[in-house]
């Protein structure tokens, strides 16, 4: 067996944290955040998952008689995991061939009186078509909530992703842009709405000082080993460990727990997250000139698709989502790299009707073009520890493979 690399590049482009970042203060984070996106106010949250939560529980009971919750057939379990613990059930939308948007004619039929919100994502900080989608939540009056957890700092025509729908959420977890270990962002246009998160944030969310104290010793550690060599350990090895068990999920961490924790995020971890913040639209605008120019290196290899920005949009760039001709070059290409250190890993694993341990709070349904989009991706880093030479080595590899 080869011996693991010293170094690790993460999976995604996160922007690393400083000493001087760990200094306490009472800055405000989500204050900070809103003047740099130019929105109205955000409401921090303990992750993006409790945003969503949150949501969900105001929407519904401004509109008891409806359960249902429409999101795309490919996207993150944890979305599954807070439509459940908010009481409601999920409906699947297949998405469009080749494509992270939902299928508009799926979408249609999926909309029906019952249905409370639509969850467009913004998938690997790619825009979503967010129009289309309002247009026909609209027809039976439905909500739509722009899952932004991977897109902080992306612009729809100008402005912050999160605008076009209803509400928004973003994520500040470990590994995204800005992280505080585990954080989150509610975004909403609407004034009365906007009163009524605040005000079920202060009903619903206990301090939670255990959860806290957890969370301030993650982030401690996050500072430490958010970092190539920090990451061999505490990530490469995982990996590995997860990988040789054949479990897949594992490896790329979407296996879950069951509920949502609620609390307050203390005002230490804010003081992290906002000084780090000043950083940010410099990190994201250097990721994006990086990930521009290897798109035209990966645009090269005939039969793989790059997913790019669509006209009138700038999103962020955690990673380069790639499509391989099918599961058998792709399944391929990860096996020369997804244990070489290199960033190179899958975003999520399955279409949610195929993991297992959400069997019984994810309807079984017919979503062939989420299945293959699941089946045909890989992600490549796009952080700044990987360097030209190693970004030209995995560039190789998958042009040898498909050819």
């Amino acid at each position: 067996m080869a011996r693991a690399p010293r170094r690790e590049i993460p999976p995604t482009a996160g922007l690393p944290l400083r000493l001087a970042d760990l200094w306490p203060g009472r800055a405000d984070l989500a204050g900070r955040l809103a003047a740099q996106l130019e929105t109205p106010s955000l409401q921090l949250t303990c992750s993006g998952t409790a945003a969503l939560l949150l949501a969900l529980r105001v929407l519904q009971a401004r509109q008891p008689r409806r359960s249902v919750v429409v999101v795309p057939a490919y996207t993150c379990p944890l979305v599954a995991i807070a439509v459940n613990q908010a009481g409601l059930q999920l409906r699947l939308c297949d998405l469009r061939p080749g494509h992270y948007d939902m299928d508009p004619q799926a979408l249609a039929a999926a909309c029906q009186e019952d249905t409370l919100a639509v969850v467009p994502t913004h998938l690997a900080g790619r825009v979503a078509d967010v129009d289309t989608t309002a247009a026909i939540a609209a027809q039976v009056g439905a909500f739509v909530i722009e899952d932004a957890a991977q897109a902080l700092g992306a612009r729809d025509r100008g402005r912050s992703v999160g605008l076009r729908g209803d509400l928004a959420f973003f994520s500040l977890a470990a590994g995204k842009g800005l992280s505080i270990y585990e954080g989150g962002l509610l975004l909403t246009r609407d004034p009365q709405l906007r009163r009524a998160l605040h005000q079920a944030g202060t009903r619903q969310v206990p301090r939670g000082l255990a959860w806290e104290a957890r969370r301030c010793v993650e982030l401690l550690a996050l500072a430490a080993l958010y970092r190539p060599r920090g990451l061999a350990l505490a990530y490469g090895r995982p990996l590995r460990r997860a990988l040789r068990r054949g479990d897949a999920v594992g490896a790329v961490g979407d296996a879950f727990p069951a509920t949502v924790p609620l609390h307050r995020v203390g005002r230490w971890r804010q003081a992290v997250g906002a000084h780090a913040a000043a950083r940010l639209p410099a990190f994201l605008a250097e990721a994006r000139l990086q990930a521009q120019a290897r798109l035209a290196r990966l645009r090269r290899i005939e039969g793989v698709g790059v997913l790019d920005d669509a006209p009138g949009t700038q999103g962020t760039w955690p990673c380069l989502l790639l499509q391989l001709p099918d599961e058998r070059s792709r399944d391929e290409a990860l096996a020369r790299l997804w244990t070489a250190g290199l960033g190179v890993s899958r975003l999520f694993i399955h279409a949610l009707p195929d993991y297992a341990y959400l069997a019984d709070r994810v309807p079984h349904a017919r979503v062939p073009q989420a299945r293959a989009f699941a089946q045909r991706t890989l992600t490549v880093s796009n952080s700044p520890w990987l360097d030209d030479a190693a970004f030209d080595r995995i560039a190789t590899v998958i042009e040898r493979v498909v050819g």
